[in-house]
């Protein structure tokens, strides 16, 4: 047989993937690893997506997508971030972020194209710009995972195209300040670079208001939002996302679109309508429940021994491990086995992610309360 795809083959599988498979053969686990709302989906939403199929709206939409959510993204970011953007151009429903983060890699990069991408990052960053043909180059944040610009202008090289950047960030809950963002997007007007801000978790941020980069001084017309409904609206399997994008960045992402997507489910945009019109209440809800859970399981953390800065954003705490001497595939290979606890890894999210591990606390209160009391456990095991 001849041989496949040599970029995708070299490609490692998710490493939060990995895990879960693990933990879903086992016993009494409690499971602090992917990144899911544990709400059900508004039961609002769920009848607007009922309503729909009882109408027979299952068919194909335009592929850009309903033109009423389109409208209605924009009419959100202008309220909240006082950025406009047209509808009918610069808006793209997408199957989820995932999807409009590959459709924006194809649509930028030509073969060998660079991508700065600040690290610890999502673990689909790097093979989304890898499978569109170019680079990822990754580049170590500070301490409190905050962006080190001076850092990233020095990894710019010629082959530079973009700069992706997450905020509120997987893995590690970190919120970058505006006055970061404003460096950043200074430095991508000098140096003529895109800006691809992946702020799917742009709604779950706690301790300030959350800073759109498309609304920023010169961004505007060289930065791609990403957004969607899967974690603020608890639609992850719905798959509804979009990208808001200048005019011509989306007519070519919208080729691709066109030929392997066609649209996102007209189901489930009809359902993410109904969501961002009337949903609000349940947002602020879910919203000040994680914020309970975050204060409370980082100081739990703390407490056991796993330092943990208290995350401002998203529903992740990134504690360090260091103090145990395990790297961190041992740690979470160690605690699974003999605590039932899953968590991640923090290397699968690059190498200043080692020494970390990323726990998710969209979970009962009732169930972080046993598994801090069962990673405690596991940590007074290795000290004796």
């Amino acid at each position: 047989m001849k041989p496949l795809n040599p970029i995708v083959a070299a490609c490692p599988p998710s490493g939060i993937r990995r895990f879960f498979e693990i933990a879903s053969t086992m016993d009494n686990v409690i499971s602090l690893g992917v990144g899911e709302p544990d709400y059900v989906t508004p039961w609002h939403v769920r009848e607007a997506g009922i309503y729909a199929l009882e109408q027979g709206y299952t068919t194909y939409t335009s592929n850009a997508g309903l033109l009423e959510l389109r409208q209605a993204i924009v009419e959100d970011l202008s309220r909240r971030h006082r950025v406009s953007f047209d509808p009918t151009a610069e808006c793209l429903i997408t199957s989820g972020v995932s999807q409009g983060l590959d459709l924006i890699m194809r649509t930028l990069l030509a073969p060998g194209d660079e991508v700065i991408i600040p690290e610890p990052c999502y673990v689909a960053y790097g093979p989304c710009v890898t499978f569109a043909g170019g680079t990822p180059v990754y580049v170590p944040s500070d301490a409190s995972f905050h962006i080190l610009v001076d850092e990233i202008e020095r990894a710019i090289t010629p082959r530079t195209k973009a700069i992706l950047v997450s905020s509120p960030s997987n893995p590690t809950g970190a919120i970058q300040p505006r006055e970061v963002l404003t460096a950043l997007a200074d430095l991508a007007v000098r140096h003529d670079l895109y800006l691809v801000s992946d702020e799917i978790y742009e709604r779950l941020s706690y301790d300030a208001p959350h800073t759109c980069v498309a609304s920023l001084p010169g961004a505007r017309d060289r930065t791609i939002v990403l957004g969607g409904f899967s974690k603020a609206h608890a639609m992850t399997g719905w798959r509804v996302g979009y990208v808001c994008a200048p005019a011509p960045v989306l007519e070519l992402a919208g080729r691709i679109h066109q030929y392997t997507m066609l649209c996102a489910p007209h189901v489930s945009q009809a359902a993410a309508l109904e969501g961002l019109r009337h949903g609000e209440p349940q947002v602020v809800e879910m919203v000040a429940d994680y914020d309970r859970r975050r204060r409370l399981f980082a100081k739990g953390l703390n407490e056991i021994g796993l330092t943990c800065e208290e995350p401002q954003g998203a529903f992740y705490a990134f504690p360090s491990i260091r103090a145990t001497g395990l790297d961190s595939e041992t740690f979470a290979e160690r605690l699974l086995e003999t605590e039932r606890v899953a968590v991640v890894p923090g290397n699968v999210f690059g190498a200043s992610g080692e020494g970390h591990i990323r726990c998710s606390y969209a979970t009962a209160l009732p169930l972080l309360d046993e598994a801090l009391e069962r990673m405690g456990r596991f940590v007074r095991s290795l000290a004796a």
